[in-house]
């Protein structure tokens, strides 16, 4: 018996050891899938984050070249003067930039020749929004924040209680929250071309459908992830799997006839087109993309007439053949609001403010 009982303690061992050789592999690599996991969420959490902006005037940032005015909150905003000084000016405009531009591509300014300024007594005031240029990052911007940026830099240069408003494509957008937000300080208000956002209440599903989807496939889904998952748009705009936005690439696809044609106009931005993303692409053209088309508290369509008494107006022009802003849903929103003068162009792009004699905004 003790042979037998010998020979089961001996088999007993030798199955309790052939069980721990099996369970030893399963548990390393089960910690190894463990580390590697933990480690693939970490690499994609610093993958989708975007690197810190070299800030004006920091260590290792660009330098300051514009005057500047700092507003509430401790940021500052850049900007440009043209026309006559502001004190003699019978007319005080702000202009608003457009998508991946600056203060220096104030086209209304630089297309007013010096004696009509003076004449009409035009002064007007271009400035960097946030992020761009020389202008502070505005990390918690909101549709609502330039607004009051717009006139919190009215009142530091002193503008008076009301002024007119330019604002060309993207900057054409931002007129819109201006009319929602700061009315009252409006002595007038132009949108060239403004941008707009397939999601605005308001807006019918087919003609939103329509144009959405003739916008190429890159672009479908960089509106997309803007719209609907915003905290991947610098990873969108930055990954190497699939094509991001043409409108970031400066694409030439984008481009009408009319618009190819006046590029050799815009040859003077290769002085200053380095400025523009100086402080980091996030900032700038990624948030961009997430205030255009993220969702907005309000909707162009709800607005009332901010000059019921004629005591100013409202216009939009905009070209039939522009590729970036379709023309279909600038008339429905033009038809939707009445009180607003719609001018549109034939034949003319999405850059036709570079078109000699047609300013007659």
């Amino acid at each position: 018996m003790g042979v037998v009982n010998r020979r089961n303690s001996a088999a007993h061992t030798s199955n309790q050891n052939k069980t721990t050789s099996i369970q030893l592999p399963l548990g390393i690599f089960g910690t190894v899938l463990a580390v590697l996991f933990i480690g693939f969420v970490a690499w994609s959490y610093q993958t989708i984050q975007p690197p810190p902006p070299k800030i004006c005037g920091s260590l290792n940032g660009p330098t300051i070249t514009a005057p500047r005015i700092k507003l509430r909150d401790g940021r500052n905003l850049a900007y440009k003067e043209h026309g006559v000084p502001k004190d003699v000016a019978k007319h005080k405009i702000i202009f608003v930039h457009g998508f991946d531009a600056c203060r220096h591509d104030a086209y209304v300014a630089k297309t007013l020749s010096p004696d009509v300024a003076e004449v009409l007594g035009v002064y007007i005031v271009s400035f960097d929004r946030p992020g761009y240029g020389e202008s502070d990052p505005h990390p918690n911007q909101t549709v609502k924040s330039l607004a009051l940026d717009i006139e919190e830099l009215a009142d530091k240069l002193g503008l008076g209680s009301k002024f007119y408003i330019i604002g060309f494509s993207l900057g054409g957008q931002v007129v819109w929250r201006c009319l929602k937000y700061i009315p009252h300080r409006l002595a007038g208000a132009v949108l060239i071309a403004p941008v707009l956002n397939y999601w605005w209440a308001g807006l019918p599903a087919n003609l939103t459908n329509e144009v959405f989807y003739q916008q190429k496939l890159q672009d479908q889904w960089t509106v997309r992830v803007a719209h609907y998952i915003p905290w991947l748009t610098y990873w969108w705009n930055t990954q190497k799997w699939f094509p991001s936005s043409s409108l970031i690439a400066d694409s030439i696809d984008l481009l009408s006839l009319q618009d190819r044609e006046l590029l050799p106009k815009r040859s003077d931005r290769k002085n200053h087109v380095a400025q523009v993303r100086q402080q980091g692409e996030h900032e700038t053209v990624h948030r961009d993309l997430i205030l255009a088309f993220g969702s907005w508290e309000f909707s162009p369509l709800d607005l009332e007439n901010p000059f019921p008494n004629n005591e100013g107006s409202v216009h939009i022009w905009q070209g039939d053949e522009d590729l970036i802003v379709p023309v279909k849903v600038q008339r429905y929103i033009a038809q939707k609001l009445p009180w607003i003068q719609y001018h549109e162009l034939q034949g003319a792009g999405h850059l036709f403010p570079h078109v000699d004699g047609r300013r007659r905004w």
